[in-house]
């Protein structure tokens, strides 16, 4: 039976993807710093964990690593949003949003790189369409996923000697907290809750896009209308795509 780890396991697209694996005749390791409502079962094994902890983070890797015959898959699903102009964007926000989307998934990366090694498996990192795009009045966000993408398309190139593929998922809009609209001072909120987004996709088919996209073994995965449409847009005239950009987010905010 393959093994998949999912960060952020607990959240709507980290369950999705583990329902659409397990599925398949996957076994689902699902780290969360909230595991409440994810049984043991023969198919999912619920891991709490704050990812942003280094010590605990190691020990759940090392526990995980021990445990299961091999690591086949490893999503980087975990992340929060921030939502606020930059001018009420403090430093520590940003260094709290990159703990979280990106230097989490870095030692996560590290953590798993020699059993997806031993395994020939895959690094499969969530970013966004904000991974590739500007996204208004969304800088701390943006730069984070800028920076996901930045380290796993590098990744790339030099775990393809050792046969593990580097993928990258971007979805746009997926609904996992819509109505909860939770938000902190400095404009931390949940994935997936905002009201200025665009076209919302449910996270199973997100989930069902990402896997197509995995078994096809494609580099980027544009998840949803919305992503493969500002995908082009912006490699063809990242003006336009600006333009459009803020007239759909902004008018909504």
């Amino acid at each position: 039976m393959k093994t998949a780890v999912i960060s952020g396991g607990n959240g709507g697209l980290g369950r999705a993807l583990a329902r659409a694996l397990q599925a398949r005749g996957w076994h689902t390791v699902l780290l969360d710093r909230d595991i409440a409502g994810l049984e043991t079962t023969s198919a999912q094994t619920p891991v709490q964990v704050d990812l942003t902890d280094p010590s605990a983070l190691d020990a759940a890797i090392a526990k995980v690593v021990a445990a299961r015959p091999s690591i086949d898959l490893v999503i980087y699903n975990a992340g929060i949003s921030q939502i606020a102009a930059f001018e009420d964007t403090p430093d520590a926000t940003h260094r709290r949003v990159f703990e979280i989307n990106y230097f989490a998934a870095v030692a996560m990366a590290r953590g798993f790189l020699q059993p997806l090694r031993q395994a020939r498996g895959t690094h499969l990192a969530i970013s966004s369409v904000a991974g590739f795009s500007p996204l208004y009045r969304r800088t701390a966000y943006a730069a984070s996923k800028h920076a996901l993408e930045g380290l796993f398309g590098s990744l790339r190139s030099e775990e393809a000697p050792h046969g593990v593929r580097v993928q990258i998922a971007a979805p746009s809009f997926v609904a996992t907290n819509l109505g909860n609209a939770e938000r902190t001072e400095d404009g931390i909120v949940r994935p997936g809750s905002a009201k200025d987004g665009v076209d919302y996709m449910t996270p199973d088919d997100a989930a069902a896009v990402i896997l197509r996209g995995l078994d096809r073994g494609a580099p980027f995965i544009p998840v949803g209308r919305v992503a493969r449409l500002a995908w082009w847009i912006n490699r063809l005239s990242p003006s336009l795509f600006e333009r459009l950009m803020v007239r759909n987010i902004s008018g909504q905010s």
